[in-house]
């Protein structure tokens, strides 16, 4: 018999139907189960301890809903296995308690809350976590040893600047150490860590997994091994997904794919527009050949992503009239989504750190991050020109 096991990532995510029930839905349906009885005391052991694959309680994973969606989430990074989580920012926190005990080295820029989870929280309850810059990277291995956490984003958030993974991983595996990515930026479409050699990858899946701002959610793909004590700290903090919200993510995957290449599509023209035109000074998006990491990302990603930083000319003031100004970009947090976003990192997703730290990480009160949806380009770009033009 020919072998006609799905090989695409689309393909995978929308025939990945493991589980069957009683009826002939091609999905799983919501199961708004918490608890689940059993025939006997016998079965139940069985279930506790392992011997037997059934469901015992929501809050410890145990939902039809919620696995069939660990298995399309495990498929989109090519991993062995995946856990849901009820926000980005739960399977980072389980993450790191789990394998960041022993200590963690943060490689170049990160998301301002990841940062203030680690400074604020980890530190204080003596988890040891010291962060590098670009420029310090040579001296990672200096700074590991056996059992230590490396955790980085790729692209970061909001100058887009890239790291080489594959020469992160091979300076932490030589040390006894494991790499974690935040991939968020970058999507499984764009981007697969796991073969480049991470071996932990992490996903706020409000953003494009979830691509229609609509759920709250997070994700960590891994190896079963490596997920193992990130599930005990998911049930001990009360961290799961709920089923409802696990639905809609199955959902949102399935179309991730198409999503994903048309963002890249109107992001590079977006960039391309807004390189041209004479009230912004610089243009940070992956994929400009004017960008310092381009060659970096035509070698470990197969697209460049739907976020992009513009600076205006003239300052914070200068690039809040702009914000305050588009008409179809809305003023909003987040990103990943159908529809177009702007915000000003200084007063959003950094607003809470101090402005020495703004300086170290390069970020200027003229940036404007640009989260491109999916609208017709040339209306975007229309937009963005009629804001500059108020300047």
């Amino acid at each position: 018999m020919t072998d006609s096991s799905p090989k695409g990532v689309s393909t995978r995510i929308i025939h990945n139907r493991r589980d069957h029930h009683d009826c002939n839905s091609p999905y799983t349906p919501i199961y708004n189960t918490t608890t689940y009885r059993f025939a006997n005391t016998r079965e139940l052991l069985d279930t506790i301890e392992g011997r037997h694959s059934g469901y015992l309680y929501t809050r410890w994973g145990g939902n039809p809903t919620i696995r069939e969606l660990e298995q399309g989430l495990a498929q989109l990074e090519q991993a062995e296995g995946a856990l849901a989580f009820a926000a980005g920012m739960a399977a980072i926190s389980a993450t790191l308690f789990a394998h960041g005990r022993k200590g963690i080295v943060c490689v170049g820029d990160l998301y301002g809350g990841a940062q203030q989870l680690m400074t604020q929280h980890l530190s204080p309850l003596g988890i040891a976590v010291r962060f590098l810059r670009y420029e310090e990277i040579p001296q990672l291995g200096s700074h590991l040893s056996e059992g230590m956490l490396v955790y980085c984003e790729s692209p970061a958030n909001p100058t887009l600047r890239l790291l080489d993974l594959a020469a992160l991983a091979a300076t932490a595996h030589q040390h006894g150490a494991l790499l974690a990515i935040d991939n968020t930026f970058a999507s499984p479409i764009n981007q697969q860590p796991l073969a480049l050699g991470a071996d932990l990858v992490l996903h706020s899946a409000s953003k494009y997994l979830s691509g229609h701002s609509d759920i709250t959610a997070g994700a960590v793909m891994a190896s079963a091994a490596l997920l193992k004590p990130i599930a005990s700290w998911r049930t001990s903090l009360g961290q799961i997904i709920s089923p409802e919200a696990a639905s809609l993510l199955s959902r949102s995957i399935r179309t991730l794919s198409l999503r994903v290449r048309q963002h890249n599509a109107n992001a590079l023209a977006v960039a391309k527009a807004m390189e041209a035109h004479p009230r912004i000074s610089r243009v940070l998006y992956p994929g400009l050949t004017s960008f310092p990491d381009h060659t970096l990302a035509c070698q470990q990603m197969k697209g460049f992503g739907g976020m992009l930083t513009i600076e205006v000319k003239g300052g914070r003031e200068a690039a809040e009239k702009v914000a305050d100004h588009l008409q179809v970009f809305l003023l909003a947090t987040s990103l990943g989504g159908v529809e177009s976003l702007v915000s000003q990192p200084v007063a959003t997703s950094h607003h809470s750190l101090p402005p020495e730290e703004w300086a170290r990480q390069g970020i200027t009160g003229g940036m404007l991050r640009l989260s491109v949806g999916l609208e017709d380009v040339d209306d975007l770009i229309a937009d963005l020109h009629q804001a500059l033009a108020l300047l």
